[in-house]
């Protein structure tokens, strides 16, 4: 299971922002916009994958780091994730 939001899944707004927890090694599929813990859903990965197959690209996303683009079509850039020490 991964987390994303509702307006990915439901309201079709696109993944520009992708983090690969290091603490459980879970993946989070943003907006890279503000949200609320009540827009949060569960979803298998390959939901996120046929949604936008372009996440594949970074299944090598070593844990505790992140990947941002501007916005669909960009290419995604990968950092280290500050917040995993």
């Amino acid at each position: 299971m991964t987390i994303t939001t509702r307006q990915i899944i439901h309201e079709g707004h696109p993944i520009l922002l992708v983090y690969h927890d290091a603490d459980d090694g879970s993946w989070q599929f943003l907006t890279g916009g503000t949200f609320s813990t009540a827009d949060g859903v569960l979803v298998a990965l390959q939901e996120i994958v046929k949604h936008d197959p372009t996440v594949s690209e970074l299944a090598d996303l070593p844990l505790g780091w992140f990947a941002q683009r501007e916005s669909v079509g960009s290419p995604w850039r990968r950092s280290k994730d500050v917040r995993a020490g």
